[in-house]
């Protein structure tokens, strides 16, 4: 191989500085270019939350990449943001826990494909709506608090989903519910509250088989979102592009698209994790200052 040829060849590869990143300062500039999508890990960096996450992060230049690691009361959960070479190179040395829930951008599947198996992944819509934008439907609701849990539980256990919300999780967030003789039909909640960065996620939207299409879902995700206004800019949402009616009646309340997501069931192939730490141990030897160094090989996404 000529001179011209081995410079070339350096030449398709960029190496990465991968570091762990600590500031919530630094982290929430870096979310807050990508608000709306970045709002479940907005909520992350609230106090009692932020002690149970690792964030790393992939810099070469302006290319960047950004991932979360957090653990919690509904397992481990996994949030990706950024270039895609970048993510490689990180995902290469701190891929994160053996199983955990993962969320993602389109761009980035062929990424994370390459570093877990990715179960019952699901495209949804992204929607956000903020006080000037919002619509109110009206409804006979109310708000729930942990005395309603076993109620809530027995809804969502209707379809034979498995639901183990308890008491504390129902007060700590925001829960409306409608009712018909007695029983709650129909349910909306919060999946994260950030007063720090002034916004909220809704979810866990769910009505009755036997009360669907009377506008209780819209009701009630109406109730939770007027709620969260009165402290949050902005409020989001995820939503099955293929489910009409949510997204129509979403839109009815002042929400619109501004994102598109992968999420799904995520299992690492590396199951022992043995590659991984021979990555990561090689990256410390190329580092410096603390940081690891990871190069991607840019015409094929190999790396080492």
């Amino acid at each position: 191989m000529t001179v011209v040829e081995r410079k070339a060849a350096r030449d398709l590869w960029t190496e990465y500085a991968v570091r762990r990143v600590e500031s919530r300062d630094h982290i929430r500039s870096l979310l807050e270019t990508r608000r709306p999508y970045a709002a479940y890990a907005l909520g992350q960096l609230e106090p009692h939350l932020f002690r149970q996450t690792e964030w790393w992060q992939a810099v070469s230049g302006s290319h960047e990449a950004l991932v979360l690691h957090s653990r919690g009361g509904l397992g481990h959960a996994t949030f990706t943001m950024g270039e895609t070479r970048a993510l490689d190179a990180l995902l290469r040395v701190h891929p994160g826990n053996r199983a955990t829930f993962l969320t993602c951008e389109p761009q980035h599947l062929a990424t994370i494909l390459d570093h877990f198996e990715l179960e019952q992944r699901q495209t949804m819509i992204r929607m956000q709506v903020s006080g000037d934008t919002f619509k109110r439907a009206d409804g006979p609701v109310r708000r729930l608090t942990g005395h309603d849990a076993r109620e809530i539980n027995r809804l969502y256990r209707i379809e034979g989903v498995p639901s183990y919300y308890s008491p504390r999780q129902i007060d700590d967030a925001v829960y409306f519910g409608a009712e018909i003789e007695g029983q709650v039909v129909a349910v909306a909640g919060t999946h994260v509250i950030s007063t720090a960065s002034a916004i909220s996620v809704v979810g866990n939207v769910y009505t009755h088989p036997r009360h669907r299409g009377a506008g209780l879902a819209q009701a009630v995700t109406s109730a939770v979102t007027e709620f969260l206004l009165t402290n949050c800019r902005d409020v989001v949402l995820s939503v099955d592009p293929t489910n009409i009616a949510a997204v129509t009646a979403y839109g009815r309340l002042g929400f619109a698209e501004v994102a598109r997501l992968i999420e799904g069931a995520a299992v690492r192939k590396d199951v022992l994790g043995l590659e991984t730490l021979l990555r990561r141990t090689m990256a410390r030897v190329r580092g410096r200052d603390g940081e690891q160094a990871v190069r991607v090989k840019e015409a094929t996404g190999d790396a080492s």
